[in-house]
């Protein structure tokens, strides 16, 4: 294995260069040769977790590794521009659930434009448009007329109409990803425009839209992660769902009122804080999800029951390390991860208000 780059992934009380280069090379460990990451050996891959893993693994410098993790989802992509929303683990790729998940499909752009900004790969953006293109047109193809995105299609081929405010915030973001490939390349897209604008409108004005998932800690945070909620708004936002899901000193809970608290969530959180300049605030969040690091291996465990004290499930997943990773690169300054999840130089597409 390479020795991966940690000038950017070291910080006080969350990761030290050694253990960053460990945490790396677990998630190398995972990638199978063809460039897939499953959750972990023997487990299933799902597109948007593989694409989160490879980002991180670009913010450590490992370039030639996120690069096959692309190239394995350009060769598995599905003719209407989708993926299926899990394979096993395996030189095969069986389809496990063949389901078609819209915020799955969305994010290749966000993987794309992190990868080209992180290595200013223009052939690599080149190779990747049509993916990326085709699997926008796929998403935006289950746009409901108020904005909001279906959140799947059916293995028949059914659309589902209800929308959900993870998936759409998620959306929201890779959107934006995408035309921003789209002005490098030079190719409007002025559909896109639309469909992003009327779906961020959706997202800050309109919750009835989306199914109720209010227990979640994701649907507390992703409109802020997403960049549909900015400034007063996402400080707003923040403080209302604080003491609600924010276990002090273990980390965020995945769902109240239940005693478990995730690595991912907590540091999808610690994004969010940074991108709203809560930067000593995401400090502690990450800090506090220490106790989740696998010393062996240097991933980290999915979650932690803290009534009973127990890690569960036994799991040491890619990426709860990748979405660790992420959250560290930001805050040290590593520029892509800052431009994607900054989102101060990503387009905004074209402002619509339904209640105007």
């Amino acid at each position: 294995m390479t020795t991966p780059r940690t000038e950017h992934l070291v910080l006080p009380g969350v990761l030290t260069a050694e253990q960053a280069v460990a945490t790396v090379h677990g998630i190398l460990a995972a990638q199978r040769e063809d460039g897939a990451i499953p959750w972990f050996r023997g487990h299933h891959l799902d597109p948007w977790d593989h694409v989160e893993a490879a980002m991180a693994l670009d913010a450590a410098g490992e370039h030639a590794a996120a690069e096959r993790a692309y190239a394995w989802l350009a060769r598995h992509q599905n003719d209407d521009g989708s993926w299926y929303a899990a394979y096993t683990d395996g030189e095969a790729a069986l389809v496990q659930d063949r389901a078609r998940e819209t915020n799955f499909v969305a994010y290749v752009a966000v993987g794309v434009w992190h990868h080209y900004l992180s290595t200013g790969d223009d052939a690599f953006l080149d190779r990747s448009w049509p993916t990326v293109r085709a699997a926008v047109e796929f998403v935006i193809g289950l746009q409901q007329p108020g904005g909001q995105i279906g959140w799947k299609r059916a293995d028949d081929g059914t659309p589902t109409e209800d929308a959900l405010l993870t998936g759409c915030s998620s959306v929201h973001h890779a959107l934006r990803c995408a035309l921003a490939i789209a002005e490098q390349r030079e190719e409007p897209q002025p559909d896109w425009e639309l469909a992003l604008g009327t779906l961020r409108h959706a997202i800050r004005s309109h919750p009835e839209r989306f199914l109720d998932k209010s227990r979640y800690s994701m649907d507390w945070y992703y409109p802020v992660l997403g960049g549909a909620l900015t400034g007063a708004e996402a400080g707003a936002r923040i403080r209302e769902g604080w003491d609600r899901f924010v276990v002090p000193g273990l980390g965020v809970r995945c769902v109240v009122p239940n005693a478990w608290v995730t690595g991912g969530e907590s540091a999808e959180l610690a994004l969010a804080l940074w991108a709203t300049g809560e930067s000593d605030r995401a400090l502690e969040i990450l800090q506090s999800i220490q106790h989740l690091r696998d010393p062996e291996s240097g991933l980290y465990w999915t979650g932690y029951v803290f009534d009973d004290g127990a890690v569960w499930p036994r799991e040491l997943t890619t990426w709860t390390a990748g979405s660790l990773l992420l959250a560290v690169a930001a805050l040290g300054g590593h520029e892509a991860t800052v431009a994607v999840f900054g989102g101060e130089l990503l387009p905004l597409g074209l402002d619509t208000d339904c209640c105007a």
